[in-house]
């Protein structure tokens, strides 16, 4: 016997929301009529996202950071677990691989010889830096690097690049209390929703929240001064793509940028799509800025956009969503005459990162 009837008519709001979108966002696009006229723009872009993302309330502190392993890998590799305050008792875990010496890529000049260090973001569905970092022996994470080639972390240190690779805040090691079971579904998945619920109302959000972190790593970078900062590059996936995308316009110590699986127009992709994980949603972002133009605060640096031809997050509109976000970037690119720093490398298939990017960068 049916306990619910059947419903044949459902009146929605999401037109409503769409043609509001169409009359009040992107308010304050990217200005491409002199290279005066897009510094000042950038300047006020950065001003006006880290207000946006909450970046006033979070809390400096010492990195405090500490050394809880070391693990010997095939290949002549190594990789340590360590942590780094990030907020005043706020604590991010992350891994470095170390390449073999063999491979181990250097930067520089002269005898001051440093190594070139990348850092990988993860994104969803993967138990945060364990698929990253290639740890196929637990196998939840050997299904989700299978999946989604969930490994880049790894791939980049095979090629020879120090990689780190962080927890995010709400994944992994960072879950908050709701996930922090053993079961399979919410090892691999995280905990922004909570996050969300804890934030917004206090005037932070999720993105700001991940993209503070990924700073205080980059300042930890900085603080080793054994790595090659003048090269330090991000690869990203998916949410990694998109921790990517917003870390990295907001710090310009970022070189070298791989987005996979995250640029797109958010009418599409995040209002159509509207079923997206809350890390992707900034109240008021979308009145001010669309994905194209907080891409373009990363020109004239060298950027790579990796997207596939049948990925679901592109929207109804397919490739047509990524292409209008590219040509955003490409007019701010252009004003420096450096169109080549902005490669696009296209693949077939779905949702899904592609290593032969690695091989580029």
């Amino acid at each position: 016997m049916k306990r619910v009837e059947h419903v044949d008519k459902y009146y929605t709001c999401l037109e409503s929301i769409q043609r509001k979108f169409d009359r009040f966002a992107r308010k304050y696009p990217v200005q491409t009529d002199s290279i005066q006229a897009y510094e000042e723009w950038a300047a006020k872009a950065r001003f006006n996202l880290e207000h946006l993302l909450g970046l006033d309330k979070m809390e400096d502190c010492n990195l405090d950071a500490q050394l809880l392993e070391t693990t010997e890998l095939e290949g002549k590799m190594k990789r340590e677990k360590m942590i780094i305050q990030v907020e005043p008792g706020v604590y991010m875990p992350f891994y470095i691989i170390y390449p073999s010496k063999d491979t181990q890529k250097y930067i520089g000049i002269n005898d001051n010889k440093k190594p070139a260090c990348m850092i990988a973001p993860h994104g969803h569905q993967g138990g945060g830096k364990e698929s990253i970092a290639g740890r196929r022996e637990i196998p939840a994470i050997s299904d989700a690097i299978h999946k989604f080639h969930y490994d880049y972390g790894m791939q980049l240190a095979k090629k020879g690049y120090i990689t780190i690779c962080p927890d995010a805040r709400g994944y992994a090691e960072r879950r908050e209390q709701a996930f922090q079971k053993d079961e399979e579904a919410s090892y691999l998945a995280g905990t922004c929703y909570h996050l969300a619920h804890m934030a917004e109302p206090l005037g932070m959000t999720i993105m700001g929240m991940l993209v503070w972190d990924l700073m205080r790593l980059v300042d930890y970078v900085y603080e080793r001064d054994d790595f090659d900062v003048t090269e330090l590059g991000f690869v990203g996936f998916s949410g990694g793509g998109m921790q990517t995308l917003y870390t990295a316009a907001l710090d310009e110590r970022i070189q070298k940028v791989v987005i996979s699986g995250y640029l797109y127009g958010f009418r599409d992709s995040h209002l159509f799509l509207n079923g997206n994980c809350n890390c992707n949603y900034v109240p008021r972002l979308w009145e001010y800025y669309d994905c194209g133009d907080i891409g373009s605060l990363l020109c004239p640096r060298q950027v790579i956009i990796q997207s596939c031809k049948e990925d679901h997050l592109n929207g109804p509109r397919g490739l047509a969503n990524v292409f209008e976000q590219l040509e955003i970037m490409n007019d701010a690119y252009a004003l420096y005459q450096a169109q080549d720093n902005l490669k696009v490398d296209l693949r077939e298939g779905g949702h899904c990162f592609h290593p032969e990017v690695i091989g580029i960068i």
